[in-house]
């Protein structure tokens, strides 16, 4: 068996995107991710990347963009407001069809809000987040072995589809040490396999340009339906999700991150105490694995959404759902972090009458 190592979450982050062969780095700090840049300026000194603490976020994401353009496996993370002042870069990225991986270590809001964790910022996740026509790939953790993982899935979908890819965690995974296995092994970034769009001089060849813009009259609607058929395909291809005791369910729990964890307590308490209860948690929240659930929801009675916000996920779950069963909420916004009784004594209060 492989060896385990204790280590903050937010440690496993920087491990793992080493790992799978990042070796550029550009952020600035906020907390509750304050330990993903300080740990990162001594590792990539370590495995000889390149670490810029910059300015600002503006200046982090636009590095990004350049950087990324070579073909190197790249990355930031910020907390909840400096990922909004990276959105406008971020459409850039996601016009010029360049993977980049972006790691949100969400904290309470809207504002400046406080340092607390939160999941609010599923919306301007999910959504794309800033101007015109886009999604990035958003991988859901619920541990730091997850958050060791999933950058490597990040960096992969990201390539094979060429979209920005968002892991979403939030403060209290930052913050919490556990156990984690180095569990693949470390990709090196000068094996990966060259693309024909990477920008690396022209060398006798044809120039490549790399743009978000095309002025002739037609040209960028050409651009985004050709988009288009990649998100189609993503969300064909590309749903993941985890199904907790849901066969014989009849209330089942939706949930990611932290409130997962927590919510794998609540349903084991509940069927302690006769509920039927099981634990949906989605693993990619864009694309939303709507095919599992919808699937899950013809037997279930009941749908109880958990989240650390004012319910920004319910909107996909009833689409998921199809409106098949009634859709009932816990939420614990502004750094708020439900509790196993709470979710219990939601479960145990909901109706449980014939489908």
């Amino acid at each position: 068996m492989a060896a385990k190592e204790l280590m903050y979450g937010n440690h496993a982050i920087v491990e793992g995107v080493i790992a799978a062969g990042c070796r550029f780095f550009a952020g600035y700090p906020i907390t509750p991710q304050n330990e993903v840049p300080e740990y990162m300026s001594i590792r990539m000194n370590e495995v000889g990347g390149v670490f810029l603490q910059t300015e600002s976020e503006l200046a982090a994401i636009n590095m990004l963009f350049g950087a990324a353009a070579t073909g190197a496996r790249v990355m930031t993370s910020s907390s909840s407001p400096g990922i909004s002042l990276m959105q406008e870069g971020l459409s850039y990225i996601a016009g010029s069809d360049i993977p980049v991986l972006v790691v949100n270590v969400v904290r309470g809001g809207p504002g400046l809000g406080n340092i607390a964790p939160a999941q609010s910022d599923y919306f301007q996740s999910t959504r794309g987040g800033g101007h015109g026509d886009y999604y990035t790939i958003v991988l859901a953790p619920n541990s730091a072995q997850e958050l060791f993982e999933f950058p490597k899935l990040a960096f992969e979908l990201a390539e094979k589809y060429r979209v920005p890819a968002v892991i979403l965690a939030d403060g209290l995974l930052g913050q919490i040490m556990e156990p984690i296995v180095f569990s693949f092994k470390p990709v090196d970034p000068k094996n990966l396999p060259p693309q024909d769009w990477w920008l690396t001089g022209c060398q006798g060849r044809e120039r490549r340009v790399v743009r978000s813009y095309d002025l002739k009259p037609g040209k960028l609607e050409e651009w985004n339906w050709r988009r288009n058929e990649r998100f189609q395909a993503i969300i064909k291809n590309e749903q993941r999700h985890e199904a907790i005791q849901c066969d014989d369910a009849e209330v089942v729990v939706v949930a990611y991150g932290t409130s997962a964890r927590v919510s794998a307590a609540g349903i084991k308490m509940a069927r302690d105490k006769g509920i039927k209860a099981g634990l949906f948690r989605p693993i990619s929240l864009w694309p939303f694995p709507a095919v599992a659930l919808n699937a899950i929801a013809k037997r279930a009675k009941n749908i109880l959404v958990v989240e650390m916000s004012l319910g920004q996920m319910i909107e996909d779950v009833k689409l998921a759902i199809e409106c098949r069963v009634p859709v009932y909420f816990h939420g614990r916004p502004g750094g708020g972090i439900p509790t196993t009784q709470e979710i219990c004594d939601k479960l145990i209060s909901l109706p449980r009458g014939a489908k």
